[in-house]
């Protein structure tokens, strides 16, 4: 993870895929969101999306996962003072978080992320806030997840420094 003065508004970052199974998709909603469209084939045919369909939050899990991934792939240079870049710190939480079209056993999900603002906390100069817009599409293209996602970015200098 860089530096938060090193993070570029506009910058995209490809996660990767994952193709989800009736198996996954029943396994993880009855362990988290027991709803019968997510565990039950029969009788999800008779429900909201005429068949078995992933948790809103297994994708969002899913994307979870590669986002860690894509970053514990990395090996950060050491900046021109000689210090290990930053892993990255917690997230303030979600924002418009969207689930527009459902997750189906045999969907390939592509998942990416892009910087959209840079915040400056008053309250932590170390600190900075990271706000990406997070997306997920299936093989067809059609967007099944969306959100804006908060992470706190060290700073290199915090101002006052």
């Amino acid at each position: 993870m860089p530096w938060f003065e090193d993070i570029k508004i506009g910058s995209r970052m490809e996660l990767g895929s994952h193709t989800f199974t009736a198996d996954e998709i029943v396994a993880f909603a009855k362990k988290y969101d027991p709803q019968y469209f997510h565990t039950d084939a029969e009788a999800a045919r008779h429900g909201p999306f005429g068949g078995l369909t992933a948790s809103g939050w297994h994708t969002t899990a899913t994307w979870m996962k590669l986002m860690i991934a894509s970053r514990q792939g990395r090996d950060e240079p050491l900046d021109a003072d000689g210090r290990k870049p930053p892993a990255g710190g917690p997230s303030p939480g979600f924002l418009d978080m969207k689930w527009p079209a459902p997750v189906r056993a045999g969907d390939t999900i592509t998942y990416s992320s892009t910087v959209i603002e840079k915040i400056e906390m008053k309250s932590r100069p170390q600190w900075g806030i990271i706000r990406s817009r997070n997306s997920g599409a299936n093989q067809n293209g059609e967007t099944v997840l969306s959100f804006i996602g908060q992470g706190l970015i060290q700073r290199r200098h915090p101002r006052g420094e």
